[in-house]
């Protein structure tokens, strides 16, 4: 089993505490988001490898060597300000992590996503294209790998249309857009993908490639035969399959693009129930609760 920490809240900037102590109890706990009572329990012995995914690793870089099982970082790192992203620590910071995570683990176990992308009156393409210059130069030497996507329709984003504004891309912008993106990657000796997009780039430059691919399921935990994570229902995506230990509308970055934290004020209701001490990201097992250990 691979766990993706997380895809349905930022676990590393808030949660980490609660991590290191449920790796250290052995266990953890995961409510079904849609049957709020059926519980899944997973023994960290049946975990293979873990994907960290985060917008904000310096929580957890002092405490990397108490994580016994394989693991890779997947860092979002956007040039967006405090309109899109009110929570997110200033861009510096995430950068001077990043680097001080490459050393200590390797470049090649560190993944930059520049996602998602959309353009606006504020965030042109030659804003993006001056931003992902700046990024690449800074990290040239302690990252390889830079994933990309592109602005989708969630409902969130819907909710936020004044300040995202966002305006849809045309072909000629998406080919100065790629051919400028692989170019400067190339540059500074990193490949750069797209992300589950019907438009891979690949004409511009792009490596055609998805996020977890069996090639790195294997490096990660010399195992094959992993299956597609049929849970996103995204024609495009090919990721392996990975269970999710988060839970939706429990990330304090608010950022506006979110699909997975949409309700602001619901997300800080379920912060106030979060327990370091608790086998639960969020609140307590209950009696009416089902608990079934996941294999």
């Amino acid at each position: 089993m691979i766990l993706n920490i997380s895809g349905r809240t930022d676990i590393v900037a808030f949660y980490t505490p609660w991590l290191l102590n449920r790796l250290k109890e052995g266990f953890v706990d995961v409510r079904n988001p849609f049957f709020t009572k059926k519980i899944s329990r997973i023994y960290f012995k049946d975990v293979d490898g873990i994907i960290f995914c985060t917008k904000n690793p310096i929580p957890i870089l002092s405490s990397l060597d108490q994580i016994k099982i394989p693991f890779v970082f997947q860092i979002t790192l956007t040039p967006y300000k405090k309109d899109i992203e009110p929570n997110v620590p200033p861009k510096g910071q995430i950068i001077k992590a990043i680097k001080q995570l490459s050393s200590k683990i390797g470049k090649d176990k560190v993944y930059v996503r520049y996602d998602p992308v959309f353009l606006s009156p504020k965030y042109s393409l030659e804003y993006h294209k001056k931003a992902f210059a700046n990024l690449c130069k800074m990290l040239d030497g302690s990252v390889e790998h830079i994933i990309i996507s592109f602005l989708d329709d969630y409902k969130n984003v819907r909710k936020n249309q004044k300040v995202i504004n966002n305006q849809p891309f045309t072909q000629e912008d998406y080919k100065e857009f790629g051919t400028f993106f692989a170019q400067t990657a190339k540059n500074h000796h990193m490949t750069v993908q797209t992300c589950a997009e019907e438009k891979n780039l690949k004409e511009y430059g792009f490596f055609v490639s998805d996020c977890v691919t069996p090639t790195l399921a294997y490096k990660l935990t010399g195992k094959t035969n992993w299956t597609r994570w049929k849970a996103r229902k995204n024609d495009f995506c090919h990721c392996v399959s990975m269970g999710d230990i988060g839970s939706y509308n429990s990330c304090l970055h608010f950022c506006k693009y979110c699909y997975a934290n949409y309700q602001e004020e619901e997300i800080l209701k379920n912060h106030q129930t979060h327990d370091p001490n608790s086998s639960l990201l969020i609140g307590k097992i209950t009696e009416e609760d089902e608990i079934k250990v996941r294999k």
